[in-house]
């Protein structure tokens, strides 16, 4: 297991983000430890040094949304290009993103409402002709256009406002 150093919440191995707050959890290994047992006074030294458990490669960015209205945070990990929307029974192609439980419906998200993309080193948001379109900072972006974004920019799609944090990996 893989404890957040943020939030102290539990991981299973190989986590790359905590699933309760959000933090980068890359680095965070579980340390190996090893009881002594009998009455010996002094340490026995190890003939060679243990083993390193691999450290996953970092990716070269990560992208978390922050819900506003909840507070809750989704980690984005594995892919350049997520889709965010809702989902519908019998609805034949699903977003990456299924924002339902976050009252997607009651704000206004279209079922697949916007797309984000990491391009180079840059993460844009693009409206996928959404009924009720997509902002950024409070602005309407025009559908089927790129928009770039930066760490900490908020994204309304239609009135479900959330917080973009995002960053790249150090080479």
């Amino acid at each position: 297991m893989i404890i957040c150093p943020q939030c102290q919440h539990h991981e299973m191995d190989g986590a790359i983000f905590c699933s309760e707050c959000g933090a980068q959890l890359i680095g965070a290994v579980p340390v190996d430890t090893h009881r002594i047992e009998g009455n010996e006074g002094a340490l026995r030294q190890r003939p060679t040094a243990p083993s390193q458990p691999a450290t996953p490669s970092l990716p070269k960015a990560w992208i978390s949304l922050h819900i506003l209205d909840s507070g809750y945070i989704l980690p984005l990990a594995d892919r350049e290009e997520f889709t965010l929307g809702r989902v519908v029974d019998g609805q034949p192609i699903m977003p990456d993103v299924d924002l339902t439980p976050h009252n997607a419906y009651a704000y206004g998200v279209s079922r697949l409402h916007a797309v984000l993309k990491l391009v180079g080193d840059e993460i844009v948001v693009m409206d996928l002709n959404s009924s009720n379109g997509t902002y950024v900072n409070g602005v309407r972006i025009p559908a089927q256009v790129e928009t770039r974004l930066v760490h900490g920019d908020v994204i309304a799609l239609g009135k479900l406002k959330i917080q973009v944090l995002f960053s790249r990996a150090k080479s």
